[in-house]
């Protein structure tokens, strides 16, 4: 993370045509910035006229300046990376509240069992992590928002890798600290449907709030109730 003096804030103006950048008012201009988000973030949040909090760009060959780490919402930023959530559970796996994955000792990252490339994979228990980012400035927040046809397929190498003997966690990260429940979106009716499949075959299924400390790091803040 950048240090305090490297650290910039401005007004969001708008997402451009290529979904990793948009534009951002620094000042009296218009600074055409980085989203380190392969996603186009309105699908989620209108960050539209929102005070965003900017940091400078790692590689000296980046296109832009300044990337947006996090949005102001009551007072709190909420982190816009969507990669984080990654990391957030990756360094605390070991931790108590993590007990119900039972045995954890070699976690690798983004490791393909059976042809899926889980997010995170415990070698020694045949356990799938698969994790999922919301961002929602709301209380109870929906997943997912949109119709995604990779979420679905997913779903369905998911029911059939519990069958294969293997085990599967899904795990919401709500980038938003005052996020209170996760509820799925019963209207995508195909992803409800293979989602409540895995359950009851024994997928694990939790939701956790994170927030950023004050060096600007993340790390949970708790669990959250997930409706399924």
């Amino acid at each position: 993370m950048a240090s305090e003096q490297a650290i910039v804030y401005g007004i969001f103006k708008e997402e451009i045509k290529n979904r990793f950048l948009c534009l951002v008012t620094v000042g009296f201009s218009d600074v055409v910035c980085y989203i380190p988000s392969s996603c186009r973030l309105s699908n989620f949040l209108d960050l539209t006229g929102r005070r965003v909090m900017l940091v400078p760009t790692a590689s000296k060959k980046a296109r832009t300046q300044y990337s947006v780490y996090a949005v102001e919402y009551r007072h709190r930023l909420i982190p816009l990376n969507l990669a984080l959530a990654n990391r957030v559970i990756e360094n605390q796996i070991r931790s108590r509240r993590f007990a119900f994955l039972g045995k954890r000792g070699d976690v690798l990252r983004e490791h393909f069992a059976d042809g899926y490339k889980a997010d995170l994979y415990i070698e020694n228990t045949k356990t799938i992590l698969e994790i999922k980012s919301i961002l929602s400035f709301d209380r109870e927040a929906v997943f997912p928002t949109v119709y995604s046809e990779r979420g679905v397929k997913q779903l369905e190498k998911l029911l059939k890798l519990i069958d294969k003997g293997y085990k599967v966690a899904y795990i919401f990260i709500a980038l938003n600290p005052q996020t209170k429940a996760v509820q799925l979106n019963h209207e995508i009716v195909e992803y409800a449907r293979l989602f409540s499949a895995c359950i009851q075959k024994g997928m694990h299924c939790h939701a956790y709030a994170v927030r950023l400390t004050k060096d600007n790091t993340l790390e949970i803040k708790k669990e959250i109730v997930v409706e399924i």
